[in-house]
């Protein structure tokens, strides 16, 4: 394998990379068992609201390929983020919620041939480790196992489900608090 080096790109680049990224994120949910995937332009439409979103924040992975990306920001205390979760018992989350102290990890995504090599566990680490926020989230479909796995070992815990709508799949919102 070769060395794969990571780089934090500005809103800037990150939008000028997001037909690769969206090429990326093609190939890394074509396999993802159930209905997770936006294709190609449903990613692309959403990448390019989140790219504007306050507190915005990308890390790469090349070598010197893309091979994996991680980005989130801030998710507000209102917005879709929160839909399907509001009144549920969180212990304290909500309190963070409303008061701008959480970081949702929006997206996390390896090339399927270089999963299994830590890389997105060197993307999630960089992309936190500079986040100023009390709480850390993500949204994973259930039926998605790797990702669970993933979360799971790295210290995240399955707080609330949010139920499936007529537009989009179960989600389960982990948390995690930052470290250090």
């Amino acid at each position: 394998m070769t060395e794969v080096f990571l780089r934090r790109l500005s809103r800037w680049q990150a939008e000028q990379q997001r037909g690769s990224v969206a090429d990326l994120y093609a190939a890394a949910y074509g396999d993802v068992p159930g209905p997770e995937s936006l294709g190609r332009d449903g990613f692309l439409r959403r990448f390019e609201e989140d790219v504007q979103r306050p507190g915005f924040d990308m890390i790469i992975a090349g070598d010197p390929f893309l091979i994996g990306c991680a980005y989130g920001y801030p998710p507000g205390r209102e917005g879709e983020w929160w839909h399907g979760f509001r009144g549920a018992a969180t212990d304290g989350d909500e309190e963070l919620a409303e008061s701008d102290r959480v970081f949702a990890l929006a997206e996390l995504m390896v090339l399927p041939a270089r999963r299994r090599a830590g890389v997105a566990t060197r993307l999630q680490d960089r992309l936190l480790e500079r986040q100023e926020a009390d709480l850390l989230t993500a949204l994973i479909t259930p039926a998605n196992t790797a990702a669970v796995a993933a979360y799971t070992s790295w210290g995240w815990t399955r707080s609330l489900r949010a139920a499936p709508s007529a537009t989009a799949p179960a989600v389960d919102a982990w948390t995690r608090r930052p470290t250090g």
